[in-house]
């Protein structure tokens, strides 16, 4: 991970978590000072960047990057996909198993850790598969991918469902042994064979297979219980149903150690949207119902719902652009998210800034278990890994323009509040005046 930058920063005018407006001071890699604006004492040759009335939040975690490498370098490579994470507001991801070869092995995690540590534009985790080749036979190299130089703490087949109840508590049991965490996706496959969309009105008007919201409930309900019995973490992957937030709910109410993540797309868009049959809306899980939206908010809002996480999917123009049940599964969401957030929780009245920093900083550093990196307060002493927003700012959606190598967003054409001004990667800007910097990554990376 790259060095602490050289450069000193003077934020001015920043609201810290929409607080009240100070200067910001960032040297060495941490934050130095903060004080009522002017009042601070401002090195010689700081870098001032004037953001008066700017909120200033710790950097963003991401617990659900697809970076695609390796193996799908013509969707993402770690290089394009951490670039377009910084440019929304990131300064940590973790990037999932469903990569060709499978993380599955202590080398091919450390061959993505150290990817992200050559591309120098956040920290890159790699999250470790729970079975060999995502296949859910056999379990995978936990213990060896734990004990890597990648130190993996999040394992999931995401994008299949670990759905032999067996093997899914033998994980839970496993990753006990060093405070890990199994993150299921949860899909019962019998549930939604040839399942194309969410199944509903919708999909019985315009003829498409129907996937059940029961298929996800089903899994969760089983996986708390599980979670229970072995007394192991279990955390939910993409949450999208109204019974799948009263699930968690009963189950945090019980004392069970389980988390859970809703995707900003399950924040805002609906079933409606696929009677076009456009596939940039075809997405796994499916986008559910008004009253689900609804619910997962409600969720998001009174803690129920630990996180957002992006579920960023990546796809080449070929796998999109073409007939729906073709289509693959998924859309962009690292530069949109906190746009999103802002839209559906903030600017309603539902969360305040705060808030936003607890759902998309703090809780998932600590589930990922890099809190001591990542999500931490802004404050005097703390590493200056930190996002800079404008909430006045309104910007059209292009997928075309964005950093990520794929334009899949479902969001293009549509006006988003926020636009990230800034980010810093222990004192190091990765985004400044709302633009990826074009600098070489520091050498001499260190943990």
């Amino acid at each position: 991970m790259s060095a602490p930058s050289t450069t000193t920063y003077v934020l001015r005018g920043v609201l810290p978590y929409g607080a009240e407006a100070v200067d910001v001071v960032l040297a060495d890699g941490v934050v130095a000072a903060i004080g009522a604006p002017g009042t601070v004492v401002v090195p010689e040759g700081a870098r001032e960047v004037r953001a008066e009335g700017h909120v200033l939040l710790p950097g963003l975690v991401d617990l659900h990057t697809h970076l695609r490498e390796p193996g799908r370098e013509d969707a993402e490579t770690v290089f394009s996909g951490t670039r377009a994470a910084a440019a929304g507001g990131f300064t940590a991801v973790h990037a999932m198993a469903n990569t060709t070869p499978t993380q599955d092995t202590a080398g091919v995690v450390e061959q993505v850790y150290r990817l992200g540590q050559e591309a120098g534009w956040v920290d890159v985790h790699p999250v470790g598969a729970v079975t060999v080749g995502l296949g859910g036979e056999k379990l995978a190299e936990l213990g060896a991918m734990a004990d890597s130089a990648a130190r993996v703490r999040v394992f999931s087949d995401d994008g299949k469902c670990v759905h032999d109840p067996v093997l899914m508590r033998r994980a839970l049991e496993y990753v006990k042994a060093f405070d890990g965490v199994v993150a299921q996706h949860a899909q019962e496959p019998r549930l939604t064979e040839g399942a194309q969309m969410n199944e509903g009105v919708v999909s019985a008007q315009i003829g498409l297979t129907g996937w059940p919201a029961v298929a996800e409930e089903s899994i969760i309900a089983r996986d708390v219980l599980l979670a229970e019995h072995v007394g192991s973490r279990l955390h939910v992957c993409h949450l999208s149903t109204a019974g799948s937030v009263e699930i968690i709910r009963w189950a945090k109410g019980r004392g069970i150690d389980v988390t859970a993540e809703v995707t900003p797309h399950h924040l805002v868009l609906t079933d409606e949207l696929a009677r076009d049959y456009d596939p940039v809306f075809k997405v796994n899980p499916p986008l559910r119902t008004a009253k689900d939206v609804e619910a997962v908010r409600e969720g998001l809002a009174d803690g129920t719902i630990d996180i957002v996480a992006t579920d960023h999917a990546p796809h080449p123009v070929e796998d999109k652009d073409c007939e729906w049940a073709s289509a693959a599964f998924g859309m962009t969401g690292l530069e949109t998210a906190l746009s999103v957030v802002q839209q559906t929780m903030v600017d309603t009245g539902r969360m305040t800034w705060a808030d936003v920093a607890r759902v998309l900083s703090e809780n998932p550093a600590r589930i990922g278990r890099i809190e001591h990196s990542q999500g931490r307060p802004v404050a005097v002493g703390e590493p200056a890994n930190l996002t800079l927003v404008d909430p006045s700012a309104v910007r059209a959606i292009d997928g075309r323009t964005q950093v990520t190598a794929s334009d899949n967003t479902p969001f293009a054409g549509m006006e988003l509040p926020g636009r990230v001004v800034a980010t810093f990667l222990r004192g190091r800007a990765t985004v400044l005046d709302g633009a990826v910097v074009e600098s070489t990554p520091l050498e001499g990376a260190t943990r």
